[in-house]
């Protein structure tokens, strides 16, 4: 019984990324760069280079992913570089192959196709978060630098100006239009991504989580992200056992991250997620509690 659910979830996994990065390498490869369209990562800052070296754009994208990988077996450890070996291996050999036999879907019109690319792209790299893989890009270098070079600044803070600098980037090498198209491409990504991940639902989650290294989550999420929480003891109905619990709010980025940390160092933790309405208070992205006049 084990066994075939075990093989269950390996095809569902297998199918989820499979669509997901044809779908991620359809729009880059068929609406992104017909266009002349950039996007923040190391998607766009390999097209720029591309543009700037003559080089075709995907080896360059192969290249960088290698290269991460690599990274992360140094700077993060064996177990965070087999996480993302297989994208790193498979997305980039999808992209070659789609960027060669595919038609584009349009061409020539900016705004369009920032649009779709957006769509296209945000629900296939929603598919892949999903299952829980990582792309193995941005996501990776921004945990690298954040451990060796800017423990002070979150994950998400660090991800948002690696996308920043991209985009300014495109601004100098081609136009400003491009740039600010790459910026509407950036957030309609983004949300199709979250679409996908959390449906229609809030901007804000709370999450619980029960588990026996609740020391190491906490720090993680204290210090690599920069959100606070609460710790309280909570008492097992059938075990009578008690444990702590934390709980904090963060957005679904920062959720999936999380999730992502504590399977890492916890595949039997518990997680509770909920959506929540509002948010007033101290914190990144909430809104300040004022009293009326």
């Amino acid at each position: 019984m084990a066994a075939k659910i075990k093989s269950n979830k390996i095809l569902v996994d297998v199918l989820f990324l499979g669509t997901g990065c044809l779908m991620l390498a359809y729009a880059i490869a068929s609406i992104l760069k017909p266009n002349g369209l950039v996007t923040g990562g190391f998607t766009g800052l390999a097209i720029i280079l591309g543009y700037l070296l003559n080089i075709d754009y995907t080896f360059i994208y192969y290249g960088f992913s290698l290269s991460v990988m690599l990274a992360a077996f140094i700077f993060l450890g064996k177990k965070n570089a087999l996480k993302i070996l297989m994208i790193s291996v498979i997305f980039p050999m999808v992209l070659i192959a789609v960027d060669r036999t595919s038609l584009p879907l349009i061409e020539n019109d900016l705004f369009l196709g920032a649009i779709y690319f957006g769509v296209v792209g945000g629900i296939g790299a929603g598919l892949v978060f999903k299952r829980g893989f990582s792309t193995g890009g941005t996501d990776t270098t921004a945990q690298i630098l954040h451990k060796k070079i800017f423990p002070f600044i979150s994950l998400s803070q660090i991800i948002f100006a690696i996308d920043i600098f991209v985009i300014a980037f495109a601004a100098l090498v081609f136009d400003r239009n491009v740039a600010l198209y790459g910026i509407i491409s950036n957030y309609v990504f983004a949300k199709s991504t979250d679409l996908v991940l959390f449906g229609l639902g809030s901007k804000k989650l709370k999450m619980e989580i029960i588990s026996t290294h609740n020391e190491e989550i906490a720090e993680y999420i204290m210090e690599s992200l920069g959100r606070g929480l609460t710790i309280l003891d909570v008492t097992g109905g059938y075990s009578k056992d008690t444990k702590s619990k934390i709980l904090t709010i963060c957005s679904p980025r920062e959720s999936m991250l999380i999730k992502r940390f504590v399977a890492e160092v916890d595949d039997k933790a518990f997680i509770y997620v909920l959506p929540v309405v509002s948010v007033w208070g101290e914190g990144s992205g909430f809104e300040r509690l004022q009293e009326e006049s």
